[in-house]
């Protein structure tokens, strides 16, 4: 039986740049992990099975990111010869990142999956291979395995490795979730930023163009940032509901949050450009 991380992830900016014909919207963001986030369990079986021993109430198995990620994992492999025979698996999550957050729980888990199965069934496919997968799931999935802290634009999938300060961050749930399409099909969502070099956006003050929408739609969100704002640089992630403070040191992250009252729940968290499960993947396979 191996845990494996599926960490958070943060939106440090997010600029919609257009949208194409088929509705999905283009976009330039900057991605960088936390190191929070929900942990997986998994223990391989010989018998093919993909068991989810922690099911999510009112999301069928066959429609959980985890079980897709295994059976997705398992077809390619099979088509390409590389899946060992009766691989299977149970898994188990720990899940700590609200649904519907802003935060990547659902690509993250995915990408765990794909990334520890590859690992622990000695599939052997590549990065690249596990990425294209990812992105049949969802298109924050690759930049979580490859798991290296990037400059994202497309609708997502077009990932440049960057290495921004990591700086600590006190992340706050508002109490809602958001979907993701209340946001996109708002129209008043801007849809025109004009996009940017990475040099130029990582020398901008960073924004969010989901933030006005997210605000003017859910008071809670409004709330939080408006509580927020009061103490540090502060702004939504992804769509939301989450939103972020950025400080140079956890002590002063921990002050502000001791601070927040009743109604705002948040934690406190390392940005960092190694994902941790990078950085697991690259210690397994220094053991063997």
């Amino acid at each position: 039986m191996t845990t494996w991380p599926a960490p958070a992830k943060l939106n440090l900016f997010l600029y919609i740049t257009g949208q194409r014909a088929d509705g999905y919207h283009t976009l330039q963001t900057l991605f960088q992990f936390l190191d929070y986030g929900d942990t997986l369990t998994i223990d391989p079986r010989s018998d093919g099975e993909i068991r989810l021993l922690t099911p999510v109430a009112g999301v069928p198995d066959e429609e959980n990111l985890i079980v897709r990620a295994a059976r997705l994992l398992i077809k390619h492999a099979s088509e390409t010869g590389r899946y060992p025979e009766g691989s299977g698996a149970d898994i188990a999550i720990d899940k700590r990142l609200p649904m519907g957050g802003g935060l990547g729980g659902g690509s993250s888990n995915a990408a765990t999956v794909l990334v520890a199965l590859n690992h622990l069934w000695r599939c052997q496919l590549s990065v690249d291979e596990l990425a294209a997968l990812g992105l049949q799931l969802g298109a924050d999935v690759p930049v979580f395995v490859r798991g290296h802290a990037a400059f994202a634009e497309g609708i997502g999938e077009i990932l440049t490795p960057v290495n921004p300060p990591e700086k600590w961050y006190l992340v706050a749930h508002p109490g809602v979730s958001i979907p993701t399409p209340v946001i996109f099909k708002d129209p008043e969502l801007p849809r025109a930023t004009p996009k940017r070099s990475i040099e130029t956006l990582l020398n901008c003050e960073f924004g969010n163009d989901c933030e006005v929408i997210a605000r003017k739609r859910f008071r809670e969100v409004d709330a939080a940032l408006s509580w927020l704002l009061e103490y540090a640089p502060s702004r939504l992630t992804g769509t939301g509901a989450c939103v972020f403070s950025e400080f140079d040191t956890e002590s002063a992250a921990r002050q502000v949050l001791e601070q927040a009252p009743e109604w705002l729940h948040g934690f406190v968290a390392r940005g960092v450009n190694l994902s941790p499960l990078a950085q697991t993947i690259a210690g397994q396979a220094e053991l063997r």
